[in-house]
């Protein structure tokens, strides 16, 4: 069996900090992450049924998840349905997608990815999860 990576969500500080507080609070379900941010760590997606350490900004973990759906698709066909589980407070895909594309374009991710004019477009390949806490440390 594969050893699972840290699940490690945005860049650590202050988003990293917010999004697992989402986590712990029950508001986050879901993540989307670059089919390509995968490639260039040498990570493959995660897959159903995988469990994972969350970590938070000081690399502590804070709970156990576990992946229950992973889907690759375009940037074009996530649904609010998706957007609404990533527990950010997006009413429109619009949002969801305005709020990811800042991410995506920002100088880390590109430094990233190897390419400083990256930009998704509804092509874009993504991959969409869905998790559960299954453990809470302490």
């Amino acid at each position: 069996m594969r050893r699972s990576p840290p699940y490690l969500l945005g860049f650590p500080g202050p988003l990293r900090d917010r999004l697992v507080a989402a986590v712990l609070s029950g508001e986050k379900t879901a993540p989307t992450g670059l089919l390509a941010g995968y490639e260039a760590e040498g990570e493959a997606p995660p897959v159903a049924g995988q469990r994972t350490a969350l970590l938070d900004s000081a690399g502590c973990p804070v709970a156990v998840l576990e992946v229950t759906d992973v889907r690759v698709v375009r940037v074009g066909e996530v649904d609010l349905e998706h957007a609404v589980a990533e527990g950010e407070g997006y009413t429109t895909v619009a949002e969801w997608r305005s709020s990811h594309e800042r991410l995506w374009h920002a100088p880390e991710l590109r430094e990233l990815l190897g390419d400083p004019e990256f930009t998704a477009d509804d092509d874009t390949p993504v991959v969409t999860e869905r998790f559960r806490i299954v453990e809470r440390p302490g």
